[in-house]
């Protein structure tokens, strides 16, 4: 089977932990063919790993809007032309079809769903010029929008100068005034219509590239999307214009993402609803023409439901991770010092290190002798730096350093170490220094670190967020988050029981070798490639010789028939 891979972010250029899954699902379904399409690439790309025989990167596309096609270890670029040749370039009729075709796309965007202004669902023919259509249609006029404009790109080599054309900021400004447009768009003006060209440009130029053409994603038997919204519209088309089956899995839900982005933070409230509406559209448009969805959890699984996508077509499958680094800490049930916790990951807000501290200080006047680690994990980020000092200023004043005499060196119980450190060297170390380990979050999606900690045969404690009663099940304790003293107490519960802790520990690291490994992984898109290929109806491609030339008895070895059989009758020999 020929899959197209449709990546984002780096993959295969960036090897980081984010991209590992996409590595080991090429490396591991070796039995089919793997075309790479990357998008999204890293500011510095450098030399092109080494693919594996059965793996090429056929197109890449960089952050800038320049469409790549290999050649050898080097890149031809292709620059997009600038937004006046492109104008110069359409006739009155293309620009006409083009206007047309970005009418409906914003105005699929600016109309306001039935839900967001409190009444009914409505469907109905569509509105008469000038009106949005009815809430009922805005998604199919988005859609159709997006489809005329892939047509019209695919036919005239592209469109990314139309998109911040005159024109376009003018039929953007007429959709946002239309009656029935939502409060936020209406109250758009003149800067934010720009802004959202140029944002709507950038999303949109998937559409322009070259990789539908018969000897590129016209030749693939499924597309596998790896993330959804932008980065899935090339599989997107790829269906459209050549009926190719689409794959989208989620490890995270993008739009979540966005939406959760403090990126945008100094965006006018107008430019953020016309974000909002644009991603939410898109990711529905995705979720209802994916052939399958393979969200990472239940939680990822909940968000494309309510995003409109089919329960029927969507099949969880847990993130795989590697075990063989983890076996050593997982099978020695006695490591760990027996009255430390310990917590491991990102130093961000979300995490909420100071409901931990809080939840520590009550749990410490109950058990003096109790210590926390707090390992961070390097990230390059000043919000990161600021939120950790934070912590440890906190950390001091609820915990002075102690000191045995009047002479002694104070010591202080909690210990905020980095990994890589000499202190926590790598991730099965640290993790094999404490009894207990703590996750104390906010806002979660599917925390890896839980995965890890329960491959180590680690007893933790969690806050209910996120995809944490999926993944833990009833190996490990669950407390409502942004609670210290409930935290306090399951800690304290474990701290004090060793044979509880001990069996918790075994019991999820059975529980994550079932669920969370590679092969659980690989074996899922295995089947699942099956499935949609058994269901995809066969295309016959040039070159590829006469449709049943050679009957399926040619292939069995040996002699699968009487030698002696009357030509032309079929009957044998007396």
């Amino acid at each position: 089977m020929r899959i197209a891979l449709l990546t984002e972010g780096g993959h295969p250029y960036a090897t980081g932990e984010a991209d590992l899954w996409c590595e080991r699902l090429v490396r591991g379904l070796a039995q089919h063919r793997f075309d790479l399409y990357a998008t999204g690439l890293p500011s510095s790309v450098g030399a092109l790993p080494p693919l594996p025989a059965h793996a090429r990167l056929v197109r890449s596309a960089d952050p800038a809007g320049s469409d790549t096609a290999p050649t050898g270890n080097r890149f031809e670029r292709a620059v997009f032309g600038e937004p006046r040749a492109a104008r110069r370039a359409y006739g009155r009729r293309d620009r006409r079809r083009f206007v047309e075709a970005y009418g409906l796309l914003v105005t699929g965007v600016c109309a306001e769903d039935a839900e967001e202004a409190g009444g009914p669902s409505t469907t109905g023919t569509p509105a008469t010029t000038g009106e949005h259509p009815a809430a009922g249609d805005s998604a199919a006029a988005f859609a159709e929008g997006l489809y005329a404009l892939a047509g019209l790109a695919r036919e005239r080599g592209g469109l990314p100068g139309a998109l911040r054309s005159d024109d376009a900021v003018r039929t953007l400004e007429a959709a946002c005034r239309a009656p029935g447009a939502r409060r936020g768009a209406a109250a758009a003006g003149l800067p934010d219509h720009l802004a959202f060209a140029g944002h709507l440009e950038r999303a949109l130029r998937p559409l322009s590239y070259d990789w539908y053409e018969e000897d590129a994603l016209g030749a693939a038997d499924l597309c596998h999307a790896t993330a959804g919204g932008t980065a899935a519209l090339p599989g997107l088309l790829a269906k459209r214009f050549f009926g190719t089956p689409l794959l989208v899995t989620e490890y995270g839900v993008r739009l979540r993402s966005h939406y959760l982005s403090a990126a945008g933070a100094d965006r006018s409230a107008p430019l953020r609803t016309l974000l909002a509406a644009l991603h939410g559209r898109l990711t529905g448009e995705v979720y209802r023409q994916a052939a399958l969805l393979t969200p990472d959890n239940a939680h990822t699984r909940r968000w494309q439901e309510r995003c409109g996508a089919d329960r029927d077509r969507i099949r969880t499958v847990h993130p795989g991770m590697a075990t063989d680094r983890f076996d050593a800490v997982g099978e020695d049930e006695e490591s760990g010092d027996p009255a430390t916790l310990l917590w491991v990951g990102r130093p961000d807000p979300a995490k909420d290190l100071v409901a931990l501290l809080h939840a520590f200080a009550e749990l410490r006047s109950r058990q003096p002798d109790a210590r926390l680690r707090v390992v961070t994990v390097p990230v390059r980020d000043p919000g990161a730096d600021a939120y950790l000092a934070h912590c440890r200023g906190l950390a001091a004043q609820l915990f002075p350093d102690e000191a045995t005499g009047a002479y002694a060196v104070g010591e202080n119980p909690v210990a905020f170490e980095e990994l890589g450190s000499p202190e926590a060297p790598t991730l099965e170390d640290t993790y094999a220094s404490g009894a207990v380990v703590v996750l104390s979050s906010v806002v979660e999606g599917f925390p890896a670190g839980l995965v890890e900690a329960m491959f180590c045969a680690r007893a933790t404690v969690s806050t209910d967020v996120g995809a944490v009663v999926e993944i833990v099940g009833g190996t490990g304790l669950v407390v409502p988050p942004r609670n210290p003293r409930a935290l306090s107490d399951a800690c304290l519960a474990l701290l004090r029981d060793p044979g509880r802790r001990h069996r918790l520990g075994a019991a999820a690291r059975a529980r994550a070798l079932e669920l969370f490994t590679v092969e659980q992984n690989l074996a899922a898109f295995r089947s699942l490639y099956l499935e949609l290929l058994s269901h995809a109806p066969v295309r016959h491609r040039p070159g590829d010789g006469a449709l049943f030339a050679h009957p399926a008895e040619a292939h069995v070895p040996g002699s699968w028939a009487h030698k002696n059989v009357t030509a032309g009758t079929g009957a044998p020999d007396a």
